[in-house]
């Protein structure tokens, strides 16, 4: 079921963006931009479309921190809009918080690092989009916190690359 959604919603934006090289480069940068799916996620998609490893990974990077400092500066007006539009999105508000605030919770003595080890984790509840999160509920000043979160991103895509790409076929 979710591989077919996936097929659909790719198959979707080759045929808006094109199969071309900066077609497919361009559908990877939006996957990246996705919540839960991320660089994890858009660098094995890029390489199926036959993009170059470095391409991939920096294209992917790119995609996967335009969200992050969005959600740094406005995921708690965003949250409070929730609680005030209705019970079912101030649950769901509720719900993210204690989330990224249970991940938090384990980071709080060493805030930065333990940010970046998090984003750079590459498994699923990871990643940019939880780290801004966490960083937002922390009160992480968004000049400390993006850099941190860049850093982790871009070890979880040399890692993700690797593993896609056989990390002997990159030395090569």
């Amino acid at each position: 079921m979710i591989h077919q959604l996936i097929e659909t919603i790719l198959e979707f934006l080759e045929s808006i963006l094109g199969t071309t090289y900066l077609g497919r480069s361009a559908v990877t940068f939006l996957v990246s931009m996705l919540p839960i799916i991320e660089l994890r996620g858009a660098i094995p998609i890029g390489a199926a479309f036959g993009l170059p490893p470095l391409t991939n990974i920096l294209v992917s990077i790119a995609g996967n921190m335009i969200p992050a400092p969005f959600i740094i500066l406005f995921i708690r007006r965003i949250f409070t809009w929730m609680r005030k539009k209705s019970t079912f999105l101030g649950n769901l508000a509720d719900r993210f918080e204690k989330k990224a605030k249970s991940k938090g919770s384990r980071l709080y003595r060493r805030e930065l690092i333990g940010l970046m080890l998090f984003v750079a984790v590459p498994l699923p509840g990871t990643g940019a989009w939880t780290g801004s999160l966490i960083a937002a509920l922390l009160d992480i000043r968004l000049k400390a916190a993006l850099p941190v979160i860049l850093a982790g991103v871009v070890i979880a895509g040399l890692i993700v690359t690797g593993i896609t790409y056989g990390f002997i076929s990159l030395i090569n």
